[in-house]
């Protein structure tokens, strides 16, 4: 049983999540170099796929311009699938977002992701600032995924038509926070990928919505579900602790209103946050879906996660401030995959 477990843990492709994170003293050509370099290692380790998350209005998050990044990961890798995690397509005209992606498929055929979410990204304020309007405020997001599908389709009588973009086989995932997506993408016959790093209660629920209302279609016969998880992995316990105190930063950072660069590692949260404070971000950053530790105490959280939530596959965000830490980190884990 024992040997089973482990060949079923094994066969779960691993992938990334980048928020292309810049640090404090730093910027953002320095961030989108360290992206590039993360993206070549995590290449050679054999990770699956390289997403990049669409936000806004936040100084430690530089893949504010998605599709832009999204082209210079792929230049820089060779075979890994390069992808969006996600745009969040209230903000954008479909049409654009089909003629962005049909570019990137164009020039790197059979590698690019669309992955897509419904949510702002981003405040009011900066919502209306991308979008002149608050008219779309998520609830017409499936007419939205409805244009945008057909803007790939072969359709030579549409008076607007996407170029390139039309006929591409371009991947679309459906990305969530709650059960709404979750039906969605079960309705459309679509892969989808839920955000337990940051929504971890909703996890299970959203998972039976997807399999339970799944329709076969055209992209898939059977449901494919990947769930985002933090990960920070180090030589020791504690070594792994003190390195995530950097995303505890920037979550507190978050929710006291003040947003910042990525900030190196402390040595006492508690004399930082308050005791409501921490009980509110360590809510957030469950430990079954933010997992920190040395080799065997990943490996152990991991195995315990894959088999609670049958996922298909797992996309691992790793929010830590030196790129040294974060490239071993990624080590650590693909010595699981092997």
């Amino acid at each position: 049983m024992a040997s089973d477990k482990i060949k079923k843990f094994n066969s779960i492709p691993f992938s990334v999540l980048d928020l292309s994170p810049i640090n404090e003293g730093s910027n953002a050509g320095e961030s989108f170099k360290n992206s590039a370099n993360l993206a070549q290692h995590v290449e050679k380790l054999g990770f699956n796929r390289y997403w990049l998350a669409e936000h806004h209005n936040m100084p430690g998050i530089g893949s504010s311009a998605t599709s832009v990044l999204i082209g210079h990961i792929a230049g820089a890798t060779k075979r890994i699938r390069v992808g969006s995690g996600g745009i969040m397509l209230p903000n954008h005209a479909p049409l654009v977002i089909a003629e962005q992606f049909g570019t990137l498929e164009s020039i790197y055929p059979g590698r690019i992701d669309l992955g897509l979410g419904r949510a702002p990204g981003s405040d009011q304020a900066t919502a209306y600032a991308l979008r002149r309007t608050l008219q779309s405020s998520g609830d017409d997001f499936p007419e939205q995924l409805a244009e945008l599908q057909a803007y790939f389709e072969p359709n030579s009588s549409a008076r607007v038509r996407a170029f390139p973009g039309e006929g591409l086989d371009i991947p679309i995932w459906l990305l969530g926070s709650s059960g709404f997506s979750a039906q969605l993408a079960a309705q459309k016959g679509l892969p989808f990928s839920f955000a337990s790093h940051f929504a971890p209660a909703y996890t299970l629920p959203a998972m039976q919505l997807y399999h339970q209302n799944f329709k076969p279609s055209k992209y898939l016969k059977e449901p494919y579900a990947m769930l985002g998880i933090n990960v920070i992995a180090a030589e020791t316990d504690e070594k792994a602790q003190w390195l995530a105190t950097s995303q505890q930063l920037q979550f507190l950072g978050i929710t006291t209103g003040m947003p910042s660069q990525l900030k190196p590692p402390v040595d006492n949260m508690d004399e930082i946050w308050s005791s409501h404070q921490r009980a509110s971000i360590e809510k957030t950053l469950d430990p079954r879906t933010t997992i920190v530790g040395s080799p065997e105490t990943v490996k152990r959280k991991l195995e315990s996660f894959i088999q609670e939530t049958k996922t298909n596959e797992l996309i691992i965000n790793s929010q830590i401030f030196n790129q040294e830490d974060r490239l071993r980190s990624y080590e650590i884990i693909a010595e699981m995959m092997d």
